[in-house]
């Protein structure tokens, strides 16, 4: 299972728009066949290099195992249309909270997508921890996606 986006190359530079300093706006993701028996997927976006240990900048669960993309900008209301939910994020919102690092060096951000044996079923607005005490011994696969961002400054 492979993870891409249009946005940006990976290991490429996060285009502004996708950030705090931009819009703010998630970016366009697209996937690979998953691997059979997949039931749901969770996508987790996060900043290993936050000043205080990794930054939960986004919490995606309960896809539909259909899914083989997520538009731009997806509204940060706690259920989509399609029944995924999302999480709250270290912003203490709901939804995408895209890269905002300190001035200095540029941070990594990743986007890891899990197919998953079944759904979660978590409320909508779970953290980070429970979503990953809820996915253990339940991962077929996974992908992952490497962006940079450094703020001027």
């Amino acid at each position: 299972m492979q993870l891409e986006t249009s946005a940006f190359p990976p290991g490429g530079d996060i285009p502004v728009r996708f950030t705090c300093d931009g819009s703010d706006d998630s970016p366009a993701l697209e996937w690979t066949e998953p691997p059979a028996g997949t039931q749901s997927f969770t996508l987790v976006a996060d900043d290993p290099d936050a000043p205080r240990g990794t930054w939960v900048h986004w919490v995606l669960y309960d896809l539909p195992a259909r899914a083989r993309e997520l538009p731009e900008a997806v509204p940060p209301d706690k259920e989509l249309a399609s029944g995924a939910r999302q999480g709250r994020n270290d912003f203490r919102k709901i939804g995408y909270g895209g890269p905002c690092p300190p001035p200095g060096p540029a941070h990594r951000y990743y986007f890891r997508l899990f197919a998953l044996d079944r759904a979660l079923g978590l409320k909508s607005g779970a953290t980070r921890n429970e979503i990953d005490r809820a996915m253990e011994g339940h991962i077929l696969a996974r992908a992952e996606l490497m962006g940079r961002y450094k703020r001027a400054g």
